[in-house]
């Protein structure tokens, strides 16, 4: 009864079916609000075309950024964005690009792809959630798994150890995750309190205590957890944004020059907008 309460009375979730009208109803009403100050190198890669970053999204991601710059709260050179409407994966069985690292001072635009909430299923009480290809749900509800749209501030990265995994016949490596903390405004103010940040899209699996008392990671007992590594890029993450094991190392080496902005699309309003047309 906790988790219902939780869930279903205490904060949002929302449910986007149509996400193909979502798309185009949004970049119908927001087509008047783009900056005129994008520089041509950026207009450029704006479009729905593979790679490209939707209007309504670089205009608000952009906005975000600029305000806290003008605020003194991000200094970074760089921004991000994501659209979580676009597939995840496409039908030739590749990642589809819907994360976007955008440096307007070294005029670099690039497209990656990122992993979206799961959601839940919770039998007979109400079903959120998301398959692999496309994310249908969004919410910020604690214990709910969604993706949430919406304005963020990367905050301080945190480096974990997760265990021990078998590299190769004879050789045993260790798996350390790096996790950038998110900090929300508004509807996603808490982001924190869910602990949604972005990382590397690995885990291990089938994890057991296997005996290593030379380890500087054992526990009191002499353990340490052994298991499975896996490369889960193609799948989907407990609500947080999550990126191939190559790409996290790139973005994570950007943010330690200093927090940046990060824009999520869609946000609750957007959603609305799409329901009430339809």
């Amino acid at each position: 009864m906790r988790l219902r309460s939780v869930l279903l009375n205490t904060v949002k979730i929302f449910s986007l079916f149509l996400i193909v009208i979502a798309f185009s109803a949004s970049r119908r009403s927001f087509a008047a609000e783009q900056a005129s100050d994008v520089p041509a190198w950026l207009r450029a890669h704006v479009g729905d075309g593979e790679g490209q970053i939707a209007q309504v999204v670089l205009q608000r991601a952009r906005a975000l950024y600029l305000q806290k710059v003008s605020e003194g709260a991000v200094k970074n050179p760089c921004y991000f964005a994501m659209d979580a409407t676009r597939p995840h994966d496409l039908s030739d069985g590749k990642l589809g690009p819907r994360f976007y690292v955008i440096c307007e001072f070294g005029r670099s635009f690039r497209a990656i792809s990122a992993g979206h909430g799961g959601g839940r299923d919770l039998k007979d009480i109400a079903n959120f959630a998301n398959g692999k290809r496309c994310a249908k749900n969004f919410g910020n509800a604690m214990d709910s798994k969604l993706t949430a749209g919406g304005a963020y501030v990367t905050g301080e990265t945190k480096t974990s150890f997760k265990g021990y995994y078998r590299a190769s016949a004879k050789l045993d490596a260790v798996l350390i995750r790096s996790f950038v903390q998110f900090d929300g405004e508004g509807e996603v103010a808490n982001a924190r309190q869910r602990e949604i940040g972005g990382h590397p899209a690995e885990l291990l699996r089938n994890v057991c205590l296997r005996k290593n008392p030379h380890s500087s990671y054992a526990d009191r007992d002499g353990y340490v957890p052994f298991g499975q590594l896996e490369d889960y890029a193609g799948g989907r993450s407990n609500g947080c944004t999550s990126w191939s094991p190559s790409d996290a190392g790139q973005i994570i080496a950007l943010v330690k020059d200093g927090p940046t902005t990060l824009y999520i699309y869609p946000e609750s309003a957007d959603i609305d907008a799409v329901t009430q047309a339809v």
